[in-house]
């Protein structure tokens, strides 16, 4: 799918800080929604400019490449430029336009925790104030934007060393073969980061403890970034311990 500004409403929402960041971090999650007939967006933020390994031009074209395995419409936003994230109002503004326009139920984006990539923690606090500004209806800013609350800012790690350790992760279950492939088919799209480490392993195994912490084949860890609300008790979902 062609790196444009969507403009029709999308069930899921996922932003990333550099190309790649989306399909290694939460990768298998968007492919589950899209193959279960949820429309998803994938916002990137940079290009890789800052990167060791492959160009932004090549970057581009695995991330284009990625998304469409993963049936995701995609759209590249300038946030500063790779290794050079600022937390500023007026970006956290930015990225709430997008919300407003996109108008997602959900929405992902790389955990806040401080010991990884500066720019992804840079990029989640943004992501969660986004989500707010994007319902207040007086923000000037945003005036020619309906206002918009989504239901859930849901974070993802990128890499291990994002997981926080303070707070307890929910799993989806992503054991279908359909998704695994999809999701093995975008991360694979990323050759130019496979030259120096083994990431479709590394996020492979990562995915197979947590499926094995759950009882099934392959599970992702997300963070809610709000207390869950239910009617009934008794529609809670099974818990993921096993013993």
């Amino acid at each position: 799918m062609s790196p444009t500004a969507r403009s029709e409403p999308v069930d899921l929402l996922a932003f990333g800080a550099h190309p790649d960041d989306v399909e290694f971090g939460c990768g298998a999650v968007l492919a589950a929604e899209s193959i279960h007939g949820g429309k998803v967006h994938i916002v990137v933020g940079s290009r890789g400019e800052s990167a060791t390994n492959g160009t932004p031009d090549e970057r581009t074209a695995e991330t284009e490449k990625a998304a469409a395995a993963l049936g995701a419409s995609l759209e590249f936003i300038d946030l500063g430029g790779d290794a050079h994230f600022e937390y500023t109002n007026a970006r956290a503004i930015q990225l709430a336009g997008i919300i407003r326009r996109l108008k997602p139920r959900c929405v992902l984006a790389p955990t806040v925790g401080e010991n990884q990539h500066p720019d992804h923690a840079v990029l989640g606090r943004m992501v969660r104030d986004a989500a707010r500004l994007a319902r207040y209806g007086g923000l000037a800013e945003l005036k020619a934007l309906q206002p918009h609350a989504v239901a859930q800012v849901l974070f993802y790690a990128v890499g291990a060393e994002g997981e926080p350790r303070e707070v307890l992760p929910f799993f989806v279950d992503v054991s279908d073969g359909r998704v695994m492939s999809a999701w093995k088919t975008s991360m694979e799209a990323h050759a130019s980061q496979m030259r120096t480490r083994n990431y479709l392993e590394l996020q492979l195994a990562r995915a197979r403890y947590h499926g094995l912490r759950c009882g099934v084949d392959y599970a992702m860890a997300l963070y809610a970034g709000d207390p869950l609300l239910v009617s009934r008790v008794s529609e809670l979902p099974k818990a993921a311990r096993k013993f």
